[in-house]
């Protein structure tokens, strides 16, 4: 059964803290970068709403189905966002993801995908979740049927361009978007993601975030 508990997370720039009262100034400073409380996809509150934010986030975390972090963006030393783990189960060792924002500024750069991985990272290798692919198959095994594995080193056999693409088409860029900030043509984008997917033994491109977190240790 897992015990989550509040840990410091971290890895290429940025810093999972867990949340505390003392960070609900700095949280308003990351919602003003852009006025995400104006947008209705977004749920971060006004201002004037964040104490009750923070407050309603760690009674989550006393009553052991949530675990806040903030987001801080080492160079800087700026907290640019929050996450955390909500409708914690561990009963059957499970977590979800969520409650994730940025400031405009960090949104569609490498924050995301880092976060990602440092928190599934956490999830399965250090507190030992059983993904729903791995719960599928021991149901397959028990039934006498079987499914391929994934290599949990399969990430190692990327390039280090490879890995720089599959981190940002996990992040939701497209193959121009990606080609664009990479100086490459949206063509050679394809033909990269091409040779990607099988390494990493995944077939579609909503798969990159758990594939690239596989094998990975949290922070």
């Amino acid at each position: 059964m897992i015990t989550p508990k509040p840990v410091v997370l971290e890895g290429h720039g940025v810093r999972l803290e867990p949340l505390s009262e003392a960070h609900g100034d700095a949280l308003i400073g990351a919602a003003s970068d852009g006025r995400l409380w104006e947008f209705w996809f977004i749920a971060v509150p006004p201002p004037e709403g964040m104490k009750s934010y923070v407050a309603d986030a760690l009674k989550g975390q006393r009553d052991g189905h949530m675990l806040p972090w903030v987001v801080r963006d080492v160079p800087s030393g700026a907290i640019v966002g929050s996450t955390r783990y909500h409708d914690i189960v561990p009963a059957i060792d499970r977590v979800e993801i969520g409650h994730t924002w940025y400031g405009t500024s960090r949104q569609r750069t490498h924050v995301n995908t880092t976060c990602k991985l440092l928190l599934l990272g956490h999830a399965f290798d250090t507190l030992g979740c059983v993904s729903w692919s791995e719960r599928a198959r021991r149901e397959l095994r028990a039934s006498g049927e079987s499914s391929r594995r994934r290599d949990p080193a399969a990430r190692d056999q990327l390039t280090a361009q490879e890995l720089q693409i599959a981190q940002l088409a996990g992040e939701g860029l497209s193959n121009r978007e990606i080609g664009q900030r990479l100086y490459l043509s949206h063509r050679t984008i394809s033909t990269h993601l091409y040779r990607i997917f099988p390494k990493l033994g995944i077939t579609a491109r909503g798969e990159l975030v758990g594939a690239l977190a596989s094998g990975q240790s949290a922070g």
